[in-house]
């Protein structure tokens, strides 16, 4: 037993400790760190960063980080400044493990200054930025490379290429398994409810008002959702699984406003080629062979002690990347309408929600009692109230925001309630919060919020095509 158990765990520290071409790494790098500043240019020439976090005058926090503060207007664009100058520095791999860890820093922390900006591939950039410090992606192609030639390398471990992979398949995995659920499967919604609105596309714009495209693009999304890592992985389906994703995430930057998310998965889902692919590639266009590279120093031999401890770091990683997305299930009920377990659990593209709230605030120590209504556009912009009214973290936050005003103007220990009403996948509104529940007394943690209310019964809308309509 000793024996087997000694070989096992040889076999595993041999297998990823195996060297890798550090090529496809290093051109990860270099397109991440691009990304990245092309994503911060954009965020300042079109205004988003006045729009997301100078004009708010209230910033919603995630729980245990409400001591990120919000900054001022010139420090905001200072970070998006940092933000691209950092960009520029990872790809070009220069001072390449400071330049990763403080963008991967600046890029949270402007995440963490107000959860109504929250984002799937945001939270993607900010994991893949963690990994790329721990990786040594600047030991080839890099000027880190070219400044300190001990450093240069032609491979890296193998860990590395699984653990990006490993990461990546958890998105997709993830977000395929969030749509096995009836609205997705069996009613083709919310996805009938974005196509419909998107008829003035060209050449196939006429079709996407009918149900039937909806009901295949559903099903298509949920199949390529959790079948595309095992077509990656596979040699023989490689290539062709990957004019799919290319494909797949074409047509949802067409049909769909997801930003660089589908940038991201395409050129993150070029992990699974192998590690010397951008060689090959390289050596076909020439018409020569590919040298085969060889061990740098130090490229596969970490010391002993540190071989454990790092392998317990990327289990305890890998559970974690596991245990969010599977931490809504804890709560019952669909999490698409209570919100609990929603954020960091890869649900992309699940759910339509709108909703509406008034406040409403009752001193009930005044002669007579007083009552007022407050409306959230008194405190939010229009794309913070739109996110505020269908999540209730937001609506709770927000409600002790105006509790601490009413406390400050000579109303100590007012009530503040919520007349929240919400419509999921296009069914109608129905009553979010408990409207007896005092939200100035309760407080937000990991807990199930029993003053959310039931999510309402019956299937969504269901669109019948324009031209029926017409006639």
């Amino acid at each position: 037993m000793t024996d087997g158990g000694t070989g096992l765990a040889a076999r595993l520290r041999h297998r990823l400790l195996a060297p890798h071409d550090a090529a496809a790494l290093a051109l990860l790098r270099i397109a991440f760190g691009l990304m990245v500043t092309v994503s911060a240019a954009r965020f300042l020439a079109y205004g988003w960063v006045d729009r997301l976090y100078v004009q708010p005058r209230f910033h919603f926090k995630y729980w245990a980080f409400s001591w990120v503060p919000a900054l001022p207007e010139g420090w905001i664009h200072g970070l998006f400044v940092l933000l691209g100058g950092l960009g520029l520095a990872v790809a070009l791999g220069l001072f390449y493990r400071v330049a990763v860890a403080l963008l991967t820093l600046t890029f949270a922390w402007l995440q963490l200054m107000d959860v109504s900006n929250y984002l799937n591939h945001y939270y993607l950039v900010t994991l893949l930025g963690a990994l790329l410090v721990v990786i040594p992606a600047h030991r080839t192609w890099s000027l880190d490379a070219w400044r300190k030639p001990g450093l240069a390398g032609a491979t890296v471990p193998a860990w590395c290429t699984y653990l990006l992979r490993f990461q990546v398949a958890t998105v997709y995995i993830c977000a395929g398994l969030a749509k096995f659920n009836t609205d997705w499967l069996l009613h083709a919604q919310p996805l009938g409810i974005w196509l419909s609105s998107r008829t003035s596309v060209p050449v196939i714009g006429p079709w996407l008002d009918q149900p039937w495209v909806a009901f295949v693009a559903a099903w298509a999304g949920f199949l390529f959702d959790t079948t595309i890592v095992l077509f990656l992985s596979l040699r023989r389906t490689r290539a062709v699984a990957y004019l799919v994703v290319l494909l797949f995430h074409a047509l949802t930057s067409l049909l769909f406003p997801i930003g660089m998310f589908p940038v991201i998965m395409t050129t993150a889902a070029l992990v699974f080629f192998s590690p010397s692919w951008p060689r090959d590639l390289m050596s076909r266009l020439r018409r020569r062979p590919a040298p085969r590279p060889a061990a740098g120093p130090a490229a596969v031999t970490p010391t002993p002690r540190l071989y454990r401890p790092a392998l317990a770091l990327a289990a305890l990683y890998c559970l974690i990347q596991i245990a969010l997305p599977l931490r809504a299930h804890l709560y019952g009920g669909d999490v698409s309408w209570h919100e609990q377990g929603m954020r960091l659990s890869w649900r992309v593209m699940t759910r339509e929600k709108n909703g509406s709230v008034t406040f409403i605030v009752i001193d009930a120590q005044a002669r007579p009692p007083r009552e007022w209504h407050i409306p959230p556009s008194r405190y939010l912009t229009r794309l913070q109230e739109r996110e505020m009214a269908v999540q209730p973290d937001l609506i709770l936050q927000l409600a002790h925001r105006i509790a601490r005003d009413f406390a400050a103007q000579g109303h100590p220990g007012v009530a503040v309630y919520a007349d929240a009403r919400v419509s999921l996948n296009g069914r109608p509104a129905a009553t979010f919060i408990d409207p007896g529940a005092d939200l100035a007394r309760l407080d937000d943690g990991l807990a199930a919020k029993p003053w959310i209310l039931p999510a309402p019964g019956g299937p969504p809308i269901r669109l019948r095509p324009l031209l029926a309509t017409r006639r």
